[in-house]
């Protein structure tokens, strides 16, 4: 028993190790993207791993700053202030917490896929935009539509060693995991990082860096003035859009880590109290939202890691890099960052995901686009919701399948069944095929088929019948 208790020690604490290596320049390069210092980005992840990752829920997911909420964080940080970003992940803290108590984590499974690759995308095209302008040390515009068509005079001004730093980057982010072996051992984060923080040292290359304030420098407690906020609409509703995404982002993760294993699985219910409580946390230290991430989880998984002590073990990591040697993220280029987000945000998007649901649902891709458009358009809590709107929209259309059949009698008349869900999303269609029928022929319309029947379609049908003369019974058959 006592070796078994020391081969788990040991795999949880190499695990840590790796999960440490691959989530410190992602909670750098997230913080940068999202216009907050450097240091939060490690705030939110040593909170992701001492206190979400000490609560039951899912055991081998790890939490920190995502990619997927930069661009929501970015828009609220450049609309509110960096003081308010407290205030507003406390809220979403407190929300995912009532959402997790009443029970309502595994609704979140039920939201339509190709909405959540549609954000998904819509994130990653947004984020590569603005980190193309990072690669060559510009500042890049605002809104996801400004970042797009700034790109067409942006050669013009990027910094050659800047870019050249960053082109480097993404060569090494795509070539390193070639080498399993040397993958296993170092990430290639971590690796592509710190080669180019190397290199522009030794050479003295002139390219903007991390700016370092200190942990107790960039942390801030709410104050009353911001907590008075939570009353304007638009604060309240960034805060249900950092829950909302956060949440449907951790759970989806938890799905995806549990393929990826055996051991226990994941309960969505108490996952989202332990986010909700470590959201909570990160708001009173006016740090990033958290979610579960899915790159840290793999390569904790990976890692071989057994129990939730290589999350939690993350997080000292993670503190105790911050506490000791904080002066190291100075020698980091910004350009090694934002090549390090560009891959992330590439990664977003779901070609593979798209190639399949041509070949067989059509319809969702178009949801899919149309919710990536509407974010980079417009902003990410709204190209959602126009997303939610338009899936259940196809689904209603998908479900409301009207059919009309005709048999000829003779001298009896004709008989017409009416057949599946008749909707105002089908009535046009139904009314052509009554309308059609030969008027000096008596009908008999059989409604027994019918597994739904909305008002629209009952008050057509009574008008249908009272032209023809006759009075519509509510039976299930009836003649006109």
């Amino acid at each position: 028993m006592r070796v078994l208790r020391a081969r788990v020690r040991k795999a949880d604490l190499f695990a840590s190790l790796v999960v440490f290596l691959v989530a410190l320049p992602l909670c750098v390069g997230v913080a940068i993207a999202s216009g907050v210092p450097a240091e939060l980005g490690l705030v939110t992840g040593i909170v992701g791993g001492l206190v979400a990752g000490a609560l039951p829920g899912s055991s081998l997911q790890v939490s920190g700053p995502a990619a997927g909420l930069t661009v929501l964080v970015y828009e609220a940080v450049h609309r509110y202030g960096v003081g308010a970003l407290g205030v507003l992940v406390f809220g979403a803290g407190l929300v995912q917490l009532g959402l997790g108590v009443l029970r309502l984590g595994r609704w979140f499974r039920a939201v339509s896929v190709a909405v959540v690759q549609g954000m998904l995308a819509g994130i990653g095209l947004v984020l590569v935009a603005g980190q193309v302008y990072a690669l060559g040390d510009v500042t890049a515009p605002g809104g996801g539509l400004g970042k797009l068509t700034g790109l067409v005079s942006l050669p013009s001004l990027l910094d050659p060693v800047a870019l050249s730093v960053g082109g480097a980057t993404i060569a090494v982010l795509l070539l390193w995991p070639r080498w399993k072996r040397g993958a296993r051992l170092v990430p290639a984060p971590l690796v592509a990082v710190g080669l180019a923080a190397a290199v522009t040292g030794v050479f003295g290359l002139e390219v903007r860096r991390v700016e370092v304030r200190g942990l107790l420098d960039a942390v801030r407690l709410p104050e009353a003035a911001d907590v008075g906020r939570l009353t304007e609409v638009g604060v309240l509703g960034t805060v249900v859009a950092f829950a909302l995404i956060a949440s449907a982002e951790s759970l989806f993760s938890a799905a995806a880590v549990d393929r990826l294993h055996d051991g226990r699985r994941t309960d969505y219910d108490r996952e989202l109290i332990a986010q909700g409580a470590g959201n909570a946390v990160c708001g009173v230290l006016g740090a990033l939202p958290m979610t579960a991430v899915i790159v840290r989880s793999a390569a904790n998984v990976q890692a071989g890691a057994e129990t939730k002590a290589s999350r939690v073990l993350h997080g000292v990591w993670l503190l105790l890099f911050t506490v000791v040697v904080p002066g190291v993220l100075g020698v980091i280029p910004v350009a090694a960052l934002a090549a390090l987000l560009v891959h992330a945000g590439c990664k977003l998007v779901p070609v593979r995901g798209v190639r399949v649901l041509w070949r067989g649902h059509r319809g969702e891709v178009v949801v899919l686009v149309v919710t990536a458009t509407a974010i980079v358009v417009g902003n990410l809590f709204e190209g959602v919701l126009v997303g939610l709107a338009l899936a259940v929209a196809k689904t209603a259309w998908d479900a409301s399948h009207v059919h009309v059949e005709t048999e000829d009698h003779g001298e009896a008349g004709l008989v017409v069944r009416v057949l599946g869900h008749a909707t105002f999303l089908r009535l046009p269609k139904l009314l052509d095929a009554l309308e059609a029928l030969p008027r000096d022929r008596e009908v008999r319309l059989e409604l027994g088929g019918l597994r739904h029947l909305d008002h629209a379609c009952a008050a057509a049908l009574e008008g249908w019948a009272a032209g023809r003369g006759q009075a519509l019974r509510a039976t299930s058959s009836f003649t006109s």
